[in-house]
């Protein structure tokens, strides 16, 4: 594939702005104000249903996307709590983190309200869920707005140049994920101003560290032609955002390689491919409706041999295959999908990466990943 080139971006891809994000929450406040004032009304905010009941999975677009379904939050003696929270948040993300161009974390967010006196967090989940609702009612990704993950982003190792900026001076960084020595380039918990450049031929991304360290200790990526990127479990909206930006800009095709079982399937690669219920409000942006699920399948098990390096299915893993199969938009959508869980629960049994390890250390990568490469039969 030839080199793909250019600069870093400065707005995020397909959303808004700083300065729109800050017209928006103006907007709000505008609308909060004319409700008392003006209209002599109790105000009121909506927020959507961030719930897998109110999404749809969209084939053709290739992501879940939100329905019409919103809550309302009218100030009352009951919300009056609730309410300035989430105009003391609204008033925070504009003065101290739009205006200023600054950044701040959940947990600071938390800390920063205890100076509002009585409509102060008293738990961090409080704030963290109003952040989200905040989110999904301003149509706006919460990194735009300033907030950036506790989470690291995921580490990415292979042909790839990263097109960073020094923050200072906006010059532009080239970042070699070939030329690391031993390790792997971290992924930054903000990514829409990254450019890229490689001659790859696809993205592979791997639930588990160890894994991913194997197959960056042997430069497996050179023989591959590949970037590698570690997912470390549910992949962090940064790592996802990254993935999709890169198979975007760079054309590159992406194949998601996890344990098999349930979890592996419905949460690390369904999140991946297609996005959550919860975060349904950006999945156009989060999701990666490239990525095709190479393995481990439950037919993997029988062909290569390892019946006797499996584990039992737990009641958990039965019962997220289950309500998989009756709930999730996105596995009703895929006979394959279907198919593949309902094996799994015949079979009684989970796999791991590490499973091909009875056949040797590097079974995994001598033999299993170029057999699947080259039958290119993947999951959707």
């Amino acid at each position: 594939m030839a080199a793909k080139k250019g600069q870093p971006a400065g707005k995020a891809e397909g959303g808004a702005g700083r300065s729109t994000a800050a017209r928006r929450i103006v907007d709000v406040a505008r609308e909060v104000r004319d409700d008392i004032v003006r209209k002599g009304r109790k105000p009121s905010m909506r927020f959507p249903v961030r719930s897998l009941a109110n999404v749809r999975y969209d084939a053709k677009k290739g992501h879940f996307e939100i329905l019409g379904r919103h809550a309302t939050r009218t100030l009352s003696y009951n919300t009056v709590k609730t309410f300035a929270q989430s105009m003391r948040l609204l008033a925070t993300t504009k003065n101290d983190l739009l205006d200023r161009d600054d950044i701040a974390g959940k947990r600071e967010v938390y800390y920063n309200s205890k100076s509002w006196g009585e409509c102060r967090f008293d738990e961090q989940p409080e704030s963290d869920t109003l952040l989200d609702d905040i989110e999904a009612m301003l149509g706006i990704n919460r990194e735009v707005l300033g907030y950036i993950p506790e989470e690291r982003g995921g580490e990415v190792c292979g042909p790839l140049t990263v097109i960073d900026r020094d923050p200072g001076s906006g010059e532009p960084i080239r970042i070699d994920c070939a030329r690391l020595g031993t390790g792997a380039w971290s992924i930054p918990s903000r990514v829409e101003h990254l450019a890229f450049e490689s001659r790859a031929k696809f993205v592979l991304v791997v639930e588990t560290s160890s894994l991913f360290q194997r197959l960056v200790h042997h430069r497996w990526y050179e023989k591959a032609r590949c970037v590698l990127i570690s997912m470390s479990g549910v992949p962090t909206r940064a790592c996802r955002r990254f993935v999709r930006r890169l198979a975007d800009d760079a054309k590159l095709p992406v194949l998601a390689f996890t344990d098999g079982d349930p979890y592996g399937y419905c949460n690390i690669y369904r999140t991946l491919k297609v996005g959550s219920g919860q975060a349904a409000h950006i999945n156009r942006l989060f999701c990666v409706p490239q990525a095709h699920y190479l393995g481990v399948t439950p037919q993997d098990i029988v062909d290569y041999d390892l019946e006797d390096a499996t584990h039992p299915l737990e009641e958990a893993d039965v019962k997220r295959a289950k309500d998989a199969l009756k709930n999730d938009p996105f596995v009703k959508h895929h006979r394959e999908w279907q198919d593949a869980l309902n094996q799994m629960l015949k079979m009684g049994v989970r796999i791991e990466q590490q499973a091909f390890a009875k056949h040797g250390l590097n079974h995994v990568m001598d033999v299993y990943l170029p057999d699947k490469l080259k039958k290119a039969k993947f999951l959707p």
